[in-house]
């Protein structure tokens, strides 16, 4: 336990004169007449949080609000990659001695700060059997915030399950449950699937999901067959074609050229708001974001200690992986990430999620005693609807929950 070290986020003066120099000279291009979001983040947006980034913004009041949570870095490694990864954390430890270990993972474009509303409700807990604790941990991704890169081919969702449970098993948590959506989905996935005899139960608020077969699941195919769909049933294939059509350009980008978008992300600042922007916006329900919110979430892809265009490299080792060219032994596809597993599992479904399907589907993924769907939301509940989240948490795990002990 001596190799994890205390750590308080400190960006250099010299990093925040830069940015500074780069937002002062940055070049923006045209915009078609009466321009709207289906075209992209409109001109006047990016303008006005530029200019707001430059002028008035203030980092280091953001980087205090971080730092006020406890957070530490340590190394660990993955199987075949030469260098550790320096593995950055937050770890707020409940005062409750049965509280119940809890692995908060984000997702791309999300850090630490996604999940940051969270914590203290968490730990704390509350009066009565169904307000349980929570020992919150809550790591920046490799690639990803403070925690270093990774400069070898190959380390996809499977290494970074392998990672973040040596994290869990480093800080003593031999069994311990996870939370997460969009990579942290597919991160709990591989967790549960490679490490059973540590990951007990995973909640999650994404609906990567199939329609049950009869051969597979008949029972949960036959209830599709007959139960006609919800309305917001109706309404999440819509939503999901909506974002298959015209919402996951950068997704087939990230998948296949990620060094390209890399320097555009790494070299302006201008160019990294604009493509992270667009899904703050696209992927919320109405939101109201406020713009130090912005540019709080962006920095810290700015500052992060690999640089923004290592974020993206995920989506390119998991295409391949799916596409039959993993280079690592026993890399999951999404196709198995999908197939049931003896876990047990609670779903948060929002209606403005970026893929939101039938319950009769997601059910298929394990043994499901928890479910809820919600009237609102998007892709980012834990910045959203942060009380939804900790209200379904605390329902699961609590002692007269379904998910108890």
């Amino acid at each position: 336990m001596d190799d994890i070290k205390p750590y308080e986020i400190a960006v250099p003066e010299s990093d925040l004169a830069d940015l500074k120099v780069r937002l002062a000279r940055s070049r923006f291009p045209d915009e078609l007449e009466a321009a709207e979001w289906d075209l992209g983040v409109p001109l006047a947006d990016v303008k006005r949080l530029a200019k707001y980034w430059l002028a008035t913004f203030d980092w280091r009041a953001a980087e205090a609000k971080l730092n006020r949570f406890p957070q530490f870095t340590t190394d660990i490694a993955a199987e075949g990659f030469a260098d550790p990864v320096n593995l950055h954390f937050i770890h707020q430890r409940s005062d409750d001695p049965d509280a119940i270990p809890l692995l908060f993972i984000h997702g791309w474009p999300g850090s630490i700060y996604e999940g940051s509303k969270l914590i203290d409700a968490l730990a704390q807990g509350g009066a009565g059997p169904n307000h349980p604790s929570f020992h919150v941990v809550a790591p920046s991704l490799p690639n990803y915030g403070f925690s270093s890169g990774v400069g070898q081919r190959g380390f996809s969702i499977d290494q970074y399950a392998e990672v973040l449970n040596g994290l869990m098993l480093k800080l003593g948590y031999d069994q311990y449950a996870t939370q997460g959506g969009d990579w942290g989905w597919f991160i709990s996935r591989a967790l549960s699937h490679h490490y059973p005899q540590h990951v007990k139960a995973t909640h999650l608020n994404l609906d990567v999901a199939r329609q049950p077969t009869w051969l597979k699941h008949p029972v949960l195919a036959l209830e599709h067959s007959v139960r006609p769909y919800s309305q917001h049933e109706k309404d999440g294939f819509a939503r999901s074609a909506w974002f298959l059509k015209e919402g996951s350009g950068y997704g087939a980008v990230h998948s296949t050229k990620p060094q390209t978008i890399g320097y555009g992300l790494a070299d302006s600042p201008v160019a990294l708001l604009s493509w992270i922007y667009e899904k703050l916006h696209d992927w919320t329900d109405d939101y109201p974001w406020t713009d130090d919110e912005i540019l709080t979430w962006i920095s810290i892809y700015w500052f992060s200690t690999a640089g923004p265009a290592a974020s993206v490299r995920i989506y390119y080792e998991f295409a391949r992986v799916n596409r039959g060219e993993a280079t690592r032994p026993n890399q999951m596809t999404q196709e198995q990430m999908m197939d049931w597993q003896p876990i047990t599992m609670g779903i948060s479904h929002f209606p403005k999620d970026v893929i939101v399907r039938p319950s009769t589907w997601t059910r298929a993924g394990g043994r499901v005693v928890f479910e809820k769907t919600h009237p609102s939301g998007g892709h980012f509940p834990a910045w959203e609807k942060p009380d939804v989240i900790v209200k379904d948490l605390r329902e699961m795990f609590g002692k007269n929950g379904p998910a108890a002990g």
